[in-house]
């Protein structure tokens, strides 16, 4: 895979802004590969529709163990402050899993799980959710989060050279 010399990293999110130079190396190439691979196949940058933000949720807590797994495999040497003040693929990989997933996990995981808590047994999970007066809001905010996280994505498509979004054969995202 060739990666360009170097990548413009501007992130602003809600809780932090993160600007700066990032110049991967062949192991932080492959890590951003397998990170970009996950971040476009999840819901977190690809819209919800109709399913259930349950889903939605365990697939961004699963985000974190993916991530986990991505940095333990390719060791500190991804995540070794450079000259300069250069990015690294941790640093990026790290906030995002601090700065962005966490608080939006940590607020919403409680707030739904005490609702579903609510449902009785003939009632569909689906048809429970809908009823909660919350889930507009919590699909809202998934929305808002995808965008932080397609910011994350660019910065990964950049590295690897490929599209910011994978296109489907029809054309749209």
């Amino acid at each position: 895979m060739s990666a360009p010399k170097s990548v413009q990293a501007t992130l602003d999110l809600k809780l932090f802004r993160l600007a700066g130079t990032w110049e991967p190396d062949d192991a932080e190439l492959r890590a951003a590969w397998e990170l970009y691979v996950e971040l476009v196949t999840r819901v977190g940058v690809v819209p919800l529709h109709d399913g259930l933000s349950r889903e939605a949720l365990n697939s961004l807590y699963r985000l974190f163990g993916r991530t986990r797994d991505i940095l333990t495999s390719y060791g500190p040497t991804v995540a070794i402050p450079k000259r300069n003040g250069q990015l690294s693929f941790g640093y990026l990989a790290i906030g995002m899993l601090n700065n962005v997933l966490r608080p939006f996990l940590a607020y919403w995981h409680p707030e739904l799980s005490d609702w579903e808590e609510m449902r009785h047994e003939d009632v569909s999970a689906k048809d429970h959710e809908r009823s909660w007066g919350r889930d507009l809001e919590l699909r809202e905010d998934l929305d808002r989060l995808g965008g932080e996280m397609r910011q994350f994505v660019g910065v990964l498509a950049d590295a690897c050279s490929v599209p910011a979004a994978i296109q489907s054969p029809g054309g749209s995202a």
